[in-house]
């Protein structure tokens, strides 16, 4: 015996994805400390202000978000844009939205792992239009 686990391999195409609220498509490999999330974000999704005790690490593959991190109407709070190659750390606790420029394919990191994420919550959902996310981006 050793002690642990033998390792898993585990292949994206082959395993069933989950949509735990509109626009979003989840697959999920939840570990003993960690959880790595592959999603794709469809274009107009706003996800609203969250935290969660999970450290988060947004792994952009491709497409763009736009996080705004920090309490809402705080002075620190930042406005960051991703794009394909970019990595976002979220520390424990911190306040985040998410905003959807263009359909993105995002790994997310979560340590320690948990049942539910920010896309989990019960919010409403807020759709905007392409022609909205155009003016917002000048």
């Amino acid at each position: 015996m050793t002690g642990f686990d033998l390792a898993t391999v585990y292949k994206w195409d082959s395993m069933e994805s989950d949509q735990p609220m509109p626009l979003v498509k989840r697959k999920r490999i939840i570990g003993t400390q960690a959880m790595l999330s592959h999603v794709t974000l469809e274009i107009g999704l706003v996800v609203p202000t969250h935290q969660h005790v999970n450290e988060q690490f947004v792994c952009m593959l491709s497409g763009r978000v736009r996080f705004l991190v920090g309490n809402e109407g705080g002075a620190d709070r930042q406005d960051v844009i991703l794009a394909g190659g970019q990595v976002l750390h979220l520390p424990s606790n911190a306040p985040h939205s998410c905003e959807v420029l263009e359909r993105a394919i995002v790994l997310d990191v979560f340590s320690p792992p948990s049942e539910t994420t920010g896309v989990d919550g019960n919010f409403a959902v807020k759709r905007h239009s392409p022609e909205h996310l155009k003016e917002s981006d000048a």
